[in-house]
């Protein structure tokens, strides 16, 4: 490493939290890597210590997303780089990047040799009468011992892309010929050669894509694996990065309306924005991985590797347009998603409520997200909104309400608190804790109760940070049941902030800016019973079966999670629930064992878990096809639940009547109340709501 001279940081006092004593390096990546180390040291809510546990975990991670998929590296490779498992904490303290650089040179070389893998194997047709199968997950997979190996390796890979290509192919020209009977069907050997030409296409982008990546991008994988370990939710952004991520915020609101994270070389869904086109399709989920991206029907583009300004600019498109996203499903499968782009109505991403009439009258809230205008705007507030929506349903004298956070991804905290002292007299909601103090009890200091009656809350492994704490806050005192369509809600328990790493650096080094910011985990949120909603979420008093609930969900799926724990619990009085919990649950247990409803998301929930095990795929043309219609066929059987159900009867609110006139409310009205009469879990809370006796009291 060159030598360079030494400069004391100068730190604004707006990030006074970190040490006023870095020193740096006048190299760009050695102030990186200074001011980053002593960025997380200082506020990161559990700093680690660097030392040879540090050093294996980075190294492990790293080495990970150097080649996910081991299409690069050979096993020699590994074992050198193995020699510095040890000692990356040296490098970090130093400010070097030897283990970096050897990296970096090795990863380099495999990918020049790569062209010359792929041009050859997709030269020559391919046999696929042979009997041979292909690993598709990386982790049950071991690093090929030579280039020999490898190449195979790349073989079986390229023959999967391309006989899966040759299929889809050949449904389409399937449907093709349904439609018409004078289409020219193609043999299988011209379906061969058209499909290979399009993996070679496919392949030559996917190399163009990774010869771009310079060394700017190489060590902002290396910096990320550093953060990685912290927690997730910790990373690094260089400067284009962190504008990339911009991208994803402030466009969420155009094309398809979804927030998009680039995680492993994968375009992973974050979260679906309420009210947008992904929300209203309802295929596009939380945690999908999206492969490739095609305007309608023309051919799609890989997306794997892609930088994520490009990916996002492929996605993006005009109101009206269609894209179709080819997408990996937690479980393993593959869904083409057809999405036809739109602008976010507002009207959707606020509090609705209606009426749903059978045995009794229970009054529904849909919350898409605890929001809030923080400009001044509109003033508007999720919190009010639903001071307003009570009322309302309060006037129709309903007999129970339920509050649905399914797929809410949070939001504004104190709105959080509010919006529980809507339900429970004044007293703590939540408890809030920086590593080195003590915890914030935030309470609704309002004396008083909108709403005293039955209350469900409904949640999901989609509904994260605020709506945990809500879901939570109501379920310490008693005052409601809570719903899940899975184990547990996702278990995002902490709290992020942004530095920009420029703002420790003295003027005299501006050559050296821009330098990127850094999103540490700086908070943990607790309930007031003392347990955090970090990686355990909330665990509901009645749990309905969905196709994911035998799958890994939400926080604890990702790498290096935090831990829970618990603290001292707030002071807050319980309420005696006028109902019996073992007996409510034992009751829908009994219904949901006979509705052949639940009967179907249970046979796919474990159609599911063994798909998702099950990642040995043949490259058996005729096997291959077996095996796909077998899946289609399975999966078919989800259709019967796309029927309205009998029994409950959506209504509209007295105070929410428009004009019959008003053709575009009356349309909307119709779609969201025929899906909600085909909602199985809704109307199952329904029948729990049923059971619930009016009011609660103090203990």
């Amino acid at each position: 490493m060159k030598r360079s001279k030494k400069l004391l940081l100068i730190v604004p006092v707006a990030f006074a939290l970190i040490s006023a004593t870095i020193i740096v390096q006048s190299d760009k990546e050695e102030a990186i890597d200074q001011i980053l180390m002593q960025s997380l040291n200082s506020v990161h809510y559990s700093p680690h210590v660097i030392d040879n546990d540090f050093s294996e975990k980075v190294y492990k991670l790293y080495v990970q997303r150097l080649d996910y998929n081991k299409k690069f590296l050979l096993q020699s490779d590994v074992d050198e780089l193995k020699k510095f498992e040890k000692l990356i904490d040296d490098d970090v303290n130093s400010a070097k990047f030897t283990f970096f650089d050897k990296s970096f040179e090795i990863i380099n070389t495999r990918v020049d040799e790569a062209k010359a893998y792929y041009t050859d194997i997709l030269s020559k047709p391919f046999d696929f009468t042979t009997e041979e199968s292909i690993q598709l997950d990386a982790e049950k997979t071991n690093y090929a011992k030579d280039k020999v190996a490898l190449k195979d390796e790349w073989r079986k890979s390229l023959k999967y892309q391309t006989l899966s290509r040759m299929v889809e192919m050949m449904e389409n020209q399937e449907k093709a010929k349904e439609k018409s009977d004078t289409v020219k069907l193609k043999s299988m050997a011209e379906l061969e050669v058209d499909a290979r030409k399009k993996i070679l296409k496919s392949n030559d982008d996917y190399y163009k894509r990774l010869k771009d990546f310079d060394r700017d991008d190489r060590i902002a994988i290396y910096f990320n694996a550093i953060t990685g370990i912290y927690d997730p939710h910790t990373e690094f952004f260089a400067p284009k990065d962190k504008a990339n991520f911009d991208i994803g915020m402030t466009g969420q609101l155009e094309g398809i309306g979804a927030q998009l994270q680039e995680k492993d070389g994968y375009i992973k869904v974050s979260s679906i924005v309420p009210g947008s086109a992904s929300y209203k399709q309802g295929q596009l989920k939380g945690g999908d991985i999206i492969l490739k991206v095609a305007q309608g029907e023309a051919e799609p583009v890989d997306v794997v590797d892609m930088k994520m300004d490009d990916a996002v600019m492929l996605v993006r498109g005009k109101k009206g347009t269609e894209v179709r996203l080819t997408v990996k499903k937690p479980d393993g499968s593959i869904l083409v998603i057809p999405i036809i782009r739109d602008i976010v109505v507002l009207e959707d991403t606020y509090a609705q409520s209606v009426i749903l009439k059978g045995k009794k009258n229970i009054g529904y809230i849909k919350l898409p997200s605890f929001y809030a205008d923080f400009s001044g705007k509109t003033n508007r507030s999720c919190s009010k909104d639903m001071r307003k929506e009570l009322e309302k349903l309060k006037a129709e004298n309903v007999d129970g309400i339920i509050l649905d956070l399914r797929y809410n991804g949070g939001g504004s905290l104190p709105d959080v608190v509010d919006m529980a002292g809507l339900f429970i007299d004044k007293g703590p909601v939540c408890q809030v804790k920086q590593k080195t103090t003590s915890a914030q009890v935030l309470e609704d200091r309002d004396a008083g109760v909108v709403y005293d009656g039955p209350l469900t809350v409904m949640v999901n492994s989609n509904s994260a940070s605020a709506s945990e704490i809500m879901a939570a806050a109501m379920q310490d005192y008693n005052r409601a049941l809570i719903v899940g369509t899975s184990p547990s809600s996702f278990g995002k328990g902490t709290v992020q902030r942004f530095f920009n790493l420029d703002d420790y650096l003295p003027p005299a080094y501006a050559n050296i800016k821009p330098l990127g910011e850094v999103k540490i985990t700086t908070q943990k949120f607790y309930r007031i019973n003392g347990g955090t909603t970090q990686l355990k979420g909330v665990i509901p008093d009645v749990v309905l079966p969905d196709p994911y609930y035998l799958l890994d969900q939400g926080e604890k799926e990702q790498d290096y999670p935090m831990a829970w724990d618990e603290i001292a619990p707030a002071k807050y009085t319980t309420l005696k629930q006028a109902y019996s919990v073992s007996q409510i649950k034992a009751n829908s247990g009994e219904r949901v064992k006979n509705n052949p409803g639940f009967a179907i998301l249970n046979d796919a929930a474990k159609r599911l878990k063994k798909q998702k095990d099950n990642t040995v795929v043949s490259l058996n043309l005729d096997k291959y096809v077996a095996e796909q219609k077998a899946y289609k066929a399975e999966a078919k059987k989800m259709d019967a639940l796309d029927k309205e159900i009998d029994g409950v009867e959506v209504m509209a609110l007295k105070a929410d009547a428009f004009p019959e006139s008003d053709t575009v409310k009356v349309n909307k009205n119709k779609d969201w109340y025929k899906t909600l009469r085909k909602d199985i879990y809704l109307h199952e809370t329904v029948a729990i709501m049923n059971e619930m006796n009016n009011g609660v009291t103090k203990k």
